[in-house]
């Protein structure tokens, strides 16, 4: 099976959840398998207190509940420790452009401490697997592995899954890049302003990529109608989202007083 080519770590991880809301659910279980250019893995695996009730359809999913949890750490005690051993790594997961980085980089911000993901290579297997197949991770590993994937729903297992997927992945398709670069651009979508997306790069501009602004420039909308960054701030958008906002307005004001 094909290695990934690697010129600095990666790690693949995957988060196991109180719910499907990135900006509002907390995290109940973690887990990174770190790939060295080496050949080598290490790997970091913690469960944690999410601070609130986990719902019990989230439970009956992952098999965590209340009571596995309730003596683990917060996130914010072991945040410093996932910093580190994220350090310098580029990042891969199952569905993570969409819904594990921008949980994870929600619980940084929550824990008072910034992580900037922007400047990581990215890839989401799941988005490999959608452009060439169009399946679920179990579905995936089935196809692509030719076994069944046990476990689901199990942070190692699913994360150990997502790299043995990328890697038959990288087998079966010859079109595929075994560069984390190539496959950064084949995965990652559009240029992202922030972790949820609300805003994409076009042309290195900012543009709404939601709601009745999806496609004008941020700083276009807050000019004719300033109410809309209040609205934003006082919603239910993810911190990363309004932290972003925020910086473009503080740059707009900047400008008009030089």
């Amino acid at each position: 099976m094909a290695r990934l080519q690697l010129q600095r770590p990666i790690a693949f991880f995957d988060l196991e959840t109180t719910g499907v809301d990135a900006a509002k659910d907390r995290i109940v279980e973690i887990a990174v398998v770190k790939l060295l250019p080496d050949g080598g893995r290490m790997s970091w695996m913690r469960r944690l207190n999410p601070e609130m009730p986990i719902p019990p359809d989230s439970s009956a999913i992952h098999g965590i509940y209340d009571e596995d949890v309730k003596d683990a750490p917060t996130f914010k005690e072991i945040a410093h420790e996932l910093k580190q051993f994220l350090h310098q790594c580029d990042l891969g997961g199952y569905n993570s452009n969409k819904f594990d980085i921008p949980a994870l980089a929600e619980e940084f911000l929550r824990a008072g401490l910034p992580v900037d993901f922007k400047s990581r290579k990215l890839i989401d297997v799941q988005q490999i697997f959608f452009k060439k197949e169009a399946r679920t991770l179990s579905a995936a590993y089935a196809f692509y592995c030719n076994r069944e994937l046990e476990n689901a729903h199990n942070a190692e297992a699913d994360v150990l899954a997502t790299i043995d997927v990328l890697e038959a992945q990288l087998d079966k398709y010859s079109d595929l890049v075994n560069d984390v670069n190539e496959l950064h651009n084949f995965t990652g979508g559009d240029d992202f302003v922030d972790y949820a997306r609300r805003m994409i790069l076009k042309n290195g501009v900012p543009v709404f990529n939601f709601g009745k602004h999806k496609g004008i420039p941020v700083e276009e909308v807050f000019r004719k109608e300033p109410q809309y960054y209040d609205w934003m701030m006082q919603a239910d958008f993810a911190l990363h989202t309004k932290q972003m906002i925020s910086e473009i307005l503080n740059n707009m004001l900047l400008k008009k007083m030089k």
